[in-house]
């Protein structure tokens, strides 16, 4: 496979395969629709067919503000758990810059992203 650029059609059947999957692995958050959707700033997101679509679909979306690179979600908490725990350590070359980081992106605990997602949801709706 190839690589595309994501445009509004192809985010369209993303978004189609993401709703089957979290009626499927989340029947209580489709059930009770507890779930939302993070969007980041990409064109295909922001676009009149895909707000359509979610929104004649019922899916509650958490938009990033405009042009907010710190605010991407490797940003909330993968990338600060990274630095912090690969600081002070000398890599002389990018094999072990890669080997290093790998084993540190294994480590996160399995509810870590879904804490930080979590907060990051509290904080956007008190702002």
């Amino acid at each position: 496979m190839g690589i595309a650029t994501v445009n509004k059609e192809m985010y369209i059947d993303f978004l189609r395969r993401l709703r089957d999957a979290v009626r499927r692995k989340r029947p209580e958050k489709w059930r009770t629709n507890s779930w939302c959707l993070l969007h980041n700033n990409a064109l295909a997101h922001r676009s009149v067919f895909v707000k359509d679509f979610l929104a004649k679909n019922n899916v509650t979306t958490l938009e990033l503000p405009p042009y907010s690179p710190d605010m991407a979600s490797a940003n909330l908490y993968l990338f600060p758990r990274l630095i912090t725990d690969l600081k002070e350590r000398r890599l002389c070359d990018s094999t072990n810059i890669i080997k290093n980081a790998t084993e540190e992106l294994k480590r996160p605990p399995q509810n870590g992203f879904q804490e930080c997602f979590r907060n990051f949801i509290v904080a956007g709706r008190s702002l």
